[in-house]
Order: structure tokens, then C-alpha cells, then sequence
């Protein structure tokens, strides 16, 4: 866990990062793979997750950049690992 709050917390940029490959996937697939339709938006959607992750982090930067204690990653990192592990599943299930 330590590795994963030295990668993510305060660094927006390295989650925008995560969100950008998550698009950059979406978009190879769906230029090579046009057929497969809905396996394609779940990409799209944890893209979208973690969009709004790096613009959470950009917030809580701004507004408490003294913040030590995080209780809002308990509940963010679980919805984003679900909706990453979600996305991942759907394009290997075809």
C-alpha cells in the first residue's frame, strides 16, 4: 500500500499518466478492433475514472496541501481498482 501512496498521493500527473494509457488502449482498439463495441467503453470508462482521480488529487493539493490523513483514497482507490480490474477483464473476455 505504501507503494501504491508513493506513486499516487500528491502526484496527479502519474494518475493522469494512468488514464492517459487507458485511453491510448481505448483508442488502438477501437481504430484496429471496430467490431467489438462494448468491450471497447470500458476503457473508456476507467479512462474516465481516473481523469477525475488526477482532478480530485489536483484539488486536494490546492485546497489542504497539509492533509497527512487521506480517508477519502479508502473509498477511491477500491471504486478505481474494481472499475480498472473491470475494464481489464472486458477487453481479455473477448
Amino acid at each position: 500500500m505504501e507503494f501504491l501512496a508513493s506513486l499516487f498521493v500528491g502526484k496527479p500527473q502519474n494518475i493522469l499518466a494512468v488514464a492517459a494509457v487507458f485511453f491510448l488502449i481505448y483508442v488502438t482498439l477501437r481504430v484496429s478492433w471496430p467490431g467489438a463495441g462494448g468491450g471497447h467503453r470500458s476503457l473508456l470508462i476507467a479512462s474516465f475514472a481516473w481523469g477525475l482521480y488526477a482532478i480530485w488529487e489536483l484539488l486536494v493539493l490546492a485546497i489542504t496541501p497539509e492533509a497527512n490523513i487521506r480517508a477519502d483514497l479508502l473509498v477511491l482507490w477500491p471504486v478505481l481498482g474494481v472499475i480498472s480490474a473491470w475494464a481489464v477483464y472486458k477487453i481479455l473476455d473477448k
